[in-house]
């Protein structure tokens, strides 16, 4: 069993994953020739946020966020038009590798010296709570942090690669899982890792935790983590239940058995396209591919569309009596692909149709009229209701994914304006592609993160 004091394996993870001098030297080198840049202008005061302001950022990870804090006295627009002009011209000072980007508002994302810098306009509030857009509160998140987290630093270390591992790190709509900001305060809430991962070990859903018991109001997610510089905030809002789960579930592993491979990067698995032909010989299944240009949009925007799309046309196989095992998507840059995994692909002509029961005089009567002729059985009487054979309109599930009834499901927006403009249909091996490998070999190597891990011990 894991107790409260540093095991050897940790000490050894921690000496590979501690950033080393030289890369802090250069990385708070750019950060400070960053600032000096910004006050020569006399427009803005910058600042560095996030884990490299708060030196809880891992080995290689050299994301460096600089807020520019305007007056808050200006316009919303003033500061949109005014920040993004500021940023550019820094940025241009020191590379030409920069670009435009969008959250709440475009900012400028740069490659300076191998370092990936962002360049954020903000309004210099003087409260959280009187923040004009959600990038107004990172400044005091990193005040916040800064202030409390000596002693715990390593800690912080340690959950992100424990979290990284376990392919639960990132508040992306992809990932659903666990944010920096959210591995610094549950680290400084529960007083450090073993701490930490003792208490998660019992966690439930609607686990509820508020640093500074000021919350102000309910929230409806699985894990609750009350933002301590605003009270009307879930900082672990975008964690699923499933990643929330996941924790606990390696919570428990490792302190049950610790290994270093709770702190090992995920594997990228392969497939070929002749291992994925043997293996839907042996499943017995069939597989579809739906493929499609990625709507030009950020990610934030298109994945939530993406799990919906994929979940109503999942949904509109099962209503056509194609029965859908399992399905998933993913997005790259240029493309989107839709996995549907069918335990049945092909139908009989004929189906049943159940009408209303004959009690029900005025629409009993309305389909009996409707249905007299007919080449197959029917209506007929069973259990109270008008029954009838008819021809099923698809008895390919190719055929129905192919056809422009995909429209007509509750697809998100962006994704039905990608697919107007066509989309492919591959079945078997030939959903096989170079770029979505990785995608389609775990696609069939399902297992909780725990799983993972001791496949990894056990060398599967």
């Amino acid at each position: 069993m894991v107790t409260g004091k540093r095991s050897a394996i940790e000490e050894k993870v921690l000496e590979e994953i501690r950033p080393t001098q030289a890369e802090r030297d250069h990385v708070c080198g750019i950060a400070k020739k960053l600032l000096a840049a910004i006050a020569d202008t006399g427009k803005a005061q910058g600042m560095v946020v996030g884990s490299i302001a708060r030196h809880t950022w891992v080995r290689g990870d050299r994301d460096l966020d600089v807020f520019m804090l305007f007056d808050p006295g200006m316009t919303r627009e003033e500061l949109e038009a005014e920040g993004l002009g500021l940023a550019r011209k820094i940025a241009a000072t020191f590379t030409d590798r920069y670009h435009e980007k969008y959250a709440e508002h475009p900012y400028i994302s740069a490659h300076i010296d191998d370092v990936d810098v962002d360049l954020v306009p903000c309004f210099a509030v003087e409260s959280a709570a009187r923040i004009q857009s959600a990038v107004d509160r990172t400044p005091f998140h990193t005040r916040y942090i800064t202030d409390k987290i000596n002693g715990l630093v390593d800690d912080v270390l340690l959950l992100k690669r424990f979290t990284k591992s376990g392919g639960i790190y990132g508040s992306d709509q992809m990932t659903e899982g666990f944010s920096g900001y959210l591995c610094e305060l549950l680290t400084l809430h529960y007083g450090g890792f073993i701490p930490l991962l003792k208490a998660a070990s019992e966690w439930k859903p609607q686990m509820v935790i508020d640093p500074e018991n000021h919350t102000a109001k309910e929230f409806p997610e699985p894990l609750v983590m009350i933002d301590p510089v605003d009270p009307r905030r879930n900082v672990a809002a975008a964690v699923s239940l499933d990643r929330m789960v996941a924790f606990v579930e390696l919570a428990r592993g490792y302190l049950e058995a610790p290994s270093d491979h709770f702190f090992s990067l995920p594997e990228t698995h392969t497939i070929s396209r002749d291992e994925l032909a043997g293996l839907l010989a042996d499943r017995g299944t069939r597989l579809f591919a739906i493929t499609f240009p990625t709507p030009p949009y950020i990610e934030e925007v298109i994945v939530p569309q993406l799990k919906r799309s994929v979940i109503a046309i999942a949904e509109h196989l099962e209503r056509n009596g194609f029965v859908v095992h399992h399905a998933h998507y993913t997005m790259r840059p240029d493309r989107c692909i839709f996995l549907f995994e069918l335990l049945v692909a092909e139908l009989p002509k004929i189906k049943t149709h159940i009408g209303p029961p004959v009690w029900n005089r005025v629409n009993a009567e309305k389909f009996r009229e409707k249905h007299i002729v007919s080449t197959l059985p029917g209506p007929y009487i069973n259990n109270g209701h008008y029954e009838m054979e008819v021809y099923r309109e698809f008895t390919q599930a190719k055929d129905l994914i192919a056809s422009d009834a995909l429209l007509q499901v509750s697809l998100g927006k962006h994704v039905r304006q990608a697919l107007e403009k066509g989309w492919q249909v591959d079945e078997g091996p030939d959903c096989w592609q170079k770029e979505f490998e990785p995608f389609i070999a775990a696609f069939f190597r399902r297992g909780s993160p725990l799983i993972r891990v001791r496949r990894k011990i056990l060398d599967l």
